[in-house]
C-alpha cells in the first residue's frame, strides 16, 4: 500500500503496489491540486499565468491529469493518511504482513495549512532567525541528539533587525505555517498509530519515520498569488533564511550534498524489539531500508525488471543497529543529485557544490558539521574517495545501458 507522493513516471501499482492513492507528480496545492472549484478562488499553482502546471493524480490504476477533488475538507496530509487508515482497516484481517509507504508532501512548499493549526504558532517566531536557531541548538543538545562534537555552522541568514516591518511580519508567517504543516502531519501519523493498535496489530509492526532531505531554500514566486500565506490562493515557499535554522547545526540545504541537504534523522519504533530513546550515530541511507526489509522478510532480491538488469542491492541491514549492536558501516555511501556530489567511508567525506569545483574532506566523526576542510592536508585520501566515486558512477551506468 502506498499513500502519498510519488513523483516519478510511472503509477506504483504497476511496479508491485496492490494500492496506490496519491501525488504521482511533484509539489502541489495542498487544498486543491486541480481545478478552480464553484464559489472558491483559484487555486495556486506553479507556472507562469496560462502555462500552469498540471499535476497528476492517481487512485489505484486510474490516474487523473489534473484532480479536482469535491470535498471542501481536502488537504493533502489529512487525505493520504484517510487512505492508509481506511487500508488498515480492510485487510485487518489478512494474516500475511502489509507494508504501508506514506509519503506526506509536508512541509514542502507551498507553505498551506488550516487556520487552527496555524493559530497554535502565532508569535513563536517573533524574535527571528538567531533566537529561534540557538534554541534550537540548545534543545538540540539538552535532548542528546545531538554532542559538542557537532559545532554551530555559520550563520547564513539576514540580520533580523535590519529587516523591514513587513518583511518580519512575512517571515514570521511563513514560519507559523510551516509549523503548522508539521503539527498537522504529527497529528495524521497518531491517526495511524492510534488504527494500528485498533487493529491490534500495534506490538508487531516496525515504523520507520524520514524525511527524504534537509529544509530547502529553494524560491517559487507567482506573479499572480494573492490572498494570505497559508491560503489554497497563495503559493510561498520558505526560503534560505529559515531554511538554514530548519537545518540547524549544518550548513546548506536541500539539492546540495553537504549535511544541510542530506543528514536528515530517521526515528524507528518497534516495540519488544527496539530498545526506547536511545540514539545512534549510524550512518544510514535511503539504500538501506530496502535492505531492511528484504533482512526481516526474507525475500529474494530481483535480479531483473521487463527482461533488464537491475543493479545490484547497495544498501545494508539496519536490523542489527536497531537491536543495539555497534555495526560499522560496510560500505562507502555515494550521492549525486543536480551539482551536488559526495563519498562517505570510514568517517571521511568527500563533498562539492558544482561537478568542476575541488573536493572537500571532512572527518564526519570529529567534525560533523563539516567546519573544518581537510582537504589540503590529505590530499591522498581525497584522492582515494574520488576514485571509489568514478568506479560507483562507471558501474551505475553500465547498468543503466544494458
Amino acid at each position: 500500500m502506498w499513500s502519498g507522493k510519488h513523483h516519478g513516471l510511472e503509477n506504483p501499482v504497476t511496479r508491485g503496489f496492490d494500492r496506490y492513492y496519491g501525488l504521482k507528480d511533484g509539489a502541489c496545492n495542498f487544498f486543491n491540486p486541480g481545478n478552480q472549484r464553484s464559489g472558491e478562488g483559484a487555486p495556486a499553482r506553479k507556472g507562469a499565468p496560462g502555462k500552469k502546471t498540471v499535476r497528476s493524480w492517481c487512485i489505484d490504476s486510474v490516474m487523473y491529469t489534473p484532480y479536482t477533488p469535491e470535498a471542501k475538507d481536502f488537504y493533502t496530509t489529512d487525505y493520504f493518511t484517510n487512505y492508509a487508515v481506511g487500508w488498515l482497516d480492510e485487510y485487518k484481517n489478512e494474516t500475511q504482513p502489509f507494508f504501508l509507504y506514506l509519503a506526506y508532501t509536508a512541509p514542502h512548499d507551498p507553505l498551506m495549512a488550516w487556520p487552527d493549526d496555524i493559530a497554535k504558532y502565532y508569535g513563536k517566531y517573533n524574535d527571528g532567525y538567531e533566537k529561534t536557531r540557538i534554541a534550537r541548538y540548545q534543545k538540540q543538545l539538552e535532548i542528546g541528539l545531538i554532542d559538542e562534537s557537532f559545532e554551530l555552522s555559520d550563520a547564513t541568514y539576514q540580520n533580523w533587525e535590519e529587516l523591514a516591518d513587513s518583511v518580519r511580519m512575512k517571515e514570521i508567517r511563513k514560519m507559523e505555517v510551516y509549523a503548522a504543516m508539521i503539527d498537522r502531519m504529527d497529528q495524521n501519523i497518531g491517526c495511524v498509530l492510534t488504527k494500528l493498535k485498533e487493529i491490534g496489530k500495534d506490538e508487531n509492526t516496525l515504523i520507520l519515520f524520514v524525511s527524504d532531505n534537509g529544509a530547502s531554500s529553494e524560491m517559487v514566486n507567482l506573479t499572480d498569488d494573492y490572498g494570505e500565506i497559508g491560503t489554497m490562493t497563495h503559493w510561498a515557499s520558505l526560503g534560505k533564511n529559515w531554511a538554514n535554522v530548519g537545518n540547524t547545526p549544518f550548513r546548506f540545504f536541500k539539492n546540495f550534498s553537504y549535511e544541510g541537504g542530506i543528514n536528515t534523522p530517521l526515528i524507528a519504533y518497534w516495540p519488544d524489539k527496539i530498545k526506547l530513546n536511545t540514539f545512534s550515530d549510524f550512518p544510514g541511507h535511503f539504500v538501506d531500508i530496502m535492505a531492511t526489509v528484504v533482512d526481516i522478510t526474507k525475500a529474494i532480491y530481483p535480479t531483473e525488471f521487463n527482461n533488464q538488469q537491475i543493479a545490484p542491492m547497495q544498501g545494508q541491514s539496519l536490523l542489527p543497529v536497531f537491536y543495539g549492536e555497534n555495526k560499522e558501516r560496510e560500505k562507502p555511501i555515494f550521492w549525486e543529485w543536480r551539482n551536488g556530489q559526495a563519498v562517505y567511508y570510514n568517517s571521511f567525506k568527500i563533498v562539492k557544490e558544482g561537478r568542476n569545483n575541488s573536493w572537500d574532506l571532512y572527518n564526519l566523526e570529529n567534525d560533523p558539521t563539516e567546519t573544518k576542510n581537510l582537504a589540503s592536508q590529505y590530499p591522498d585520501k581525497v584522492k582515494e574517495l574520488e576514485q571509489l566515486f568514478e568506479e560507483w558512477k562507471t558501474s551505475h551506468l553500465e547498468v543503466s545501458r544494458q
